[in-house]
């Protein structure tokens, strides 16, 4: 069996939530106080690796509506369901530990075991007497604080109607929390430390332990046989060191007993017996270099010591797991909970982590793992299936995301999810931590991003935002994630930002050609299209997400689009811009028939452009605006203009106001970000 789900109410920040796991490794997402951490803490406070004397007044919701707290005495409760695994036999271990609490006891499917914190019947009435007056939910607080919370009593129950208490299956039950403020070098020096030394006792003679040729009668045998050899060559070391101490013993024992060490007729000595457990202190945990160096565990780094910790934790979990060796004290489920896995770890190492937790589920070693992490590349060095991602719209909100049920088994929205598997790498994955995203298709839109807001006064950095560049349309595979009209989605607001792209097909042709906008609508005989015509319209009223385009009779591209709205702004022809000087030309004339005729160069491109610049009926400001602006697309390299002008629009904003050239962030991005930020 495995948790399948967790309820919690009224702790910490959560006020009511349901978050689902799967058998295997969850990977616990969200920007910081999301409730990664007290989501462990959850499940460790169920299955007893906390108890009531961990938790204070901090612990419970803080409620801030009086009539609330006026009502009732604030309490946590805190259920998980554990659910049978796939092809789980009728017989199985798990099954028979929890038989008395399954929901339905015919089906053996579910189980459920809950914790909870509260006042009981009678302090209750009193609780209510004390805050009746009360005028503000702070007041309360502080009465709860003063004289309520040291009465509050926990309680572990399990079952469906009929609870039952679960006291008594928790000790076959293991899970093992590594916070995230965590010094395992002083746990890993040497063999007296309690882990080390459980891990050792577990280790030695493995291979007469688990030889499977023989049955428990022979190997106890040939265990007691080793024991006994053991006991047989230390003895008469003991005995050698004795000797040696005898005289000195004596001296040194004359202090204590003229220190009064002999009252009562007691007799200080010292005891010459040594047992196998004993000579495990003197075994230091060593690192060995090819180069033939050795140093002390806790010579190394902190993330090596972290993931030689974690391998002793989980070899510690496989020994208690060991029916052989620890009989009638067998642990028959084993979950393991780290919060923060990166800590000290280089990403080499987190990804090798992975795979080690992974390979473990494999090897039924431990049946789940549940890690929360900030690190980009663990989130895409996992499955999306995997994943889980919190995000709160609200104090005391939780919404869940739940890649492994946004994505059906049709053929569309498999080949989505693969898109995504693929797709994200450290970079990407950021947008499972970001607050509010912007999808662009490329490059030029994800540099001149940032800039732009802060032209318009917003820092994308503070709010949270990432910009992130799609490599082209491929929007609608992500958007599955994200849309909060469908269940488990994960709630972020999201602003597409895509060119409009205005295309043509002539009567007869193939293909749709690309377009400017003033040949849009022109010819009669031809096909005319928009590109984001149907996102922008499915959109339009979504709760969480919106499509932005250039404006549907002027606009192209971004780089179009920037020219379009900043005409006069020199600062725009950055150094790898060709054709700088007939720019220059065009901005400075206002005819347009000496702008067509006098300025444009010779070439079948610009005869093209004068031809439907005379054909349209815009006005000339219009014409012009869309001259230049043609030129210009025509004369830039995307990537490289966009960084050399991110770095002149940055140049620009340290300077004095008064020193600043002017400078427009095109319209479509300006209400893309004033949605998105609103």
């Amino acid at each position: 069996m495995y948790i399948s789900e967790i309820e919690i109410k009224g702790f910490r920040n959560f006020k009511d939530a349901v978050v689902p796991f799967h058998e295997g490794v969850n990977v616990i997402l969200g920007h910081n106080n999301t409730g990664k951490s007290n989501l462990l803490r959850a499940l460790g406070l169920v299955l007893g690796y906390f108890n009531h004397r961990d938790l204070h007044t901090n612990d419970l919701f803080y409620e801030t509506d009086i009539a609330v707290l006026q009502a009732q005495s604030p309490r946590l409760n805190i259920t998980i369901t554990l659910h049978r695994s796939e092809r789980e036999p009728d017989d199985s271990q798990e099954i028979g530990l929890f038989a008395d609490i399954m929901t339905d006891p015919q089906l053996s499917t579910e189980a459920k075991m809950s914790y909870s914190y509260a006042l009981t019947a009678d302090e209750e009435a009193n609780y209510l007497a004390d805050v009746a007056g009360a005028t503000t939910a702070k007041e309360i607080w502080k009465i709860i604080d003063r004289d309520y919370i040291r009465k509050y009593q926990s309680q572990r129950l399990g079952g469906g109607v009929q609870a039952v208490n679960v006291r008594g299956k928790l000790p076959q039950i293991d899970f093992q929390f590594m916070d995230a403020i965590r010094d395992v070098s002083r746990d890993l020096y040497a063999g007296y430390n309690p882990l080390l030394r459980e891990v050792l006792n577990f280790f030695i003679d493995y291979n007469v332990k688990n030889d499977a040729t023989k049955d428990d009668d022979a190997k106890n045998g040939e265990l007691k046989t080793l024991r006994d050899d053991f006991l047989a060559q230390s003895s008469p070391l003991m005995a050698t060191l004795q000797n040696r101490l005898q005289a000195g013993k004596d001296i040194f024992l004359k202090y204590a007993k003229d220190a009064g060490a002999t009252f009562n007729n007691a007799d200080p000595d010292f005891d010459g017996d040594l047992t196998e457990n004993e000579m495990f202190s003197a075994l230091r945990l060593i690192i060995k270099y090819a180069a033939g160096i050795e140093i002390p565990a806790t010579y190394n780094g902190l993330g090596y010591n972290n993931l030689i910790f974690m391998s002793l934790l989980l070899a510690k979990m496989q020994a208690e797991a060991n029916s052989s060796f620890m009989k009638r004290n067998t642990k028959l489920l084993s979950f393991l909970a780290v919060e923060e896995c990166e800590a000290h770890l280089h990403p080499a190492m987190q990804y090798k982590f992975l795979q080690f937790l992974q390979d473990n589920k494999q090897n039924q070693h431990i049946r789940q793992a549940f890690i929360t992490t900030h690190s980009t590349q663990i989130a895409s060095a996992v499955e999306t299936d995997d994943l889980i991602c919190l995000t709160t719209p609200a104090i005391g909100q939780l919404s869940v995301g739940y890649p492994r049920e946004v994505f059906s088994n049709s053929a569309e929205d498999q080949n989505s999810k693969q898109f995504v598997q693929r797709f994200l790498d450290a970079t990407k994955a950021d947008m499972f931590f970001a607050n509010k995203l912007i999808f662009v298709e490329g490059v030029a839109e994800e540099l001149l991003l940032p800039v732009f807001a802060k032209y318009l006064g917003y820092n994308l950095t503070d709010a949270h935002v990432l910009v992130v560049n799609m490599g082209g349309r491929y929007f609608s595979h992500f958007l599955k994630l994200f849309d909060t009209t469908k269940p488990k989605t994960i709630n972020k607001r999201v602003a597409c930002i895509t060119d409009i792209d205005p295309v043509e097909k002539e009567n007869g042709a193939e293909d749709y050609e690309a377009c400017y906008p003033y040949e849009y609508g022109v010819k009669a005989d031809s096909q005319y299209q928009h590109h984001g015509e149907a996102e922008v319209a499915l959109y339009a009223a979504h709760p969480n997400i919106r499509f932005f385009r250039q404006d549907a009779t002027y606009g192209r591209t971004l780089e179009y689009d920037l020219m379009r709205e900043n005409v006069g702004c020199e600062a725009l022809l950055t150094e790898s811009v060709k054709n700088k000087n007939e720019l220059r030309r065009l901005m400075a004339e206002p005819n347009i028939d000496t702008m067509l005729d006098n300025i444009l160069r010779k070439s079948d491109e610009n005869k093209r452009i004068k031809d439907s610049i005379r054909a349209c009926g815009w006005t000339d400001d219009e014409k012009n605006k869309a001259i230049i602006a043609s030129r210009y697309l025509n004369s830039v390299s995307k990537g490289a203009n966009a960084l050399e002008l991110n770095v002149v629009l940055e140049d620009n904003l340290k300077k004095a106001p008064a020193d600043r050239f002017v400078f427009h962030v095109p319209q479509y991005i300006e209400e893309a970000l004033r949605w998105l930020l609103s």
